[in-house]
């Protein structure tokens, strides 16, 4: 483990953002006041899809008063995912922490974050004792989706934890040398190892708006992402299903065959038959559609295209 004894290390804090006028201002003043009390040097860095409020204009305006204020802004919106990657590659800090713009995660643990690190832990995550302001379907989906992943994957993603994390600099450095696609952070930063330790916290509301990156649906797919990214569990259970439902038809043809040879009637349009017909033509598409999840995910892979693209960057160096 490597312990930052120096009192003038950098911190980096990554925030991506897209279309968060209304909490521009108060993560900044947080996450400043907080910075302020861990006696390190320290910068911001909003990583920033085009928005259509006043986002960009509030982090220039900040940036104008603060130069440890800095800004990505990309071509297109790429998404949380390679927002925050983007970030990251963009920070100059020893260790950088990812917090969400809309303050459900509290600035104010950052400071117990940077205490494990310095104690030299090279991945401090937080880990959620409890989900305020979410719906009770989101965190059943939630529950679900972790239990999931916690059994399928071939790396050790730890349950109710997001991308609220600390990450010493060789990690950070690590993960963005992965170059997936997916942008999965917390399954790259268990894939990359490293010591690693949790510090619980309480999530709250929404300061304010609605979220913009993390909707059910986005859930959904940043599950699926933990699962078919790190497991080829899926895979085998098709091979499983497939193998006991051609069995299963075997038995079924005998029957009806040595029923048929008893003098057994069986009427046009067997109600029986038309259902194991459904039944297993649902269990060809639905084994399709997961073999297409990996195949769709290698085609991704294979292209090589960027992961994002900057457009501008304001106090931060162009890495070419």
């Amino acid at each position: 483990m490597s312990a930052p004894d120096d009192p003038k290390k950098m911190l980096s804090i990554v925030i991506p953002a897209y279309n968060e006028e209304g909490n521009v201002d108060r993560v900044y003043e947080r996450v400043a006041a907080v910075l302020e009390t861990t006696g390190l040097d320290w910068e911001i860095v909003f990583s920033v899809d085009p928005s259509t409020d006043r986002t960009e204009e509030k982090i220039l305006a900040l940036r104008a008063r603060d130069r440890r204020v800095k800004m990505l802004r990309f071509s297109r919106r790429f998404g949380q995912p390679m927002a925050t990657l983007a970030g990251l590659e963009a920070t100059r800090g020893d260790a950088a922490v990812v917090i969400d713009c809309d303050l459900q995660d509290p600035p104010e643990l950052i400071s117990l974050l940077v205490e494990r690190w310095q104690e030299g832990y090279d991945v401090v995550y937080a880990q959620r004792r409890s989900r305020v302001g979410e719906t009770l379907v989101k965190r059943m989906v939630a529950a679900l989706g972790y239990r999931l992943i916690r059994r399928v994957a071939e790396v050790d993603i730890p349950p109710n934890t997001g991308d609220f994390r600390l990450m010493s600099r060789r990690v950070v450095d690590n993960v963005v040398n992965l170059q997936e696609t997916h942008g999965f952070l917390r399954g790259l930063v268990a894939l990359v190892g490293f010591p690693q330790t949790a510090v619980p916290y309480d999530r709250d509301a929404r300061a304010s708006g609605s979220g913009k990156y993390n909707r059910f649906t986005g859930s959904l797919r940043i599950g699926l992402n933990g699962v078919i990214g790190f497991s080829r569990y899926p895979l085998q259970v098709i091979s499983i299903v497939g193998f006991v439902v051609a069995f299963l038809s075997l038995l079924l043809a005998l029957s009806y065959f040595a029923a048929k040879l008893a003098g057994a009637h069986f009427p046009i349009g067997n109600p029986t038959i038309v259902t194991l017909v459904a039944f297993f033509s649902g269990v060809q598409l639905l084994s399709l559609g997961v073999i297409g999840e990996y195949v769709g995910r290698i085609y991704d892979e294979v292209k090589r295209r960027p992961k994002y693209i900057v457009e501008s960057r304001h106090g931060l160096d162009d890495p070419r």
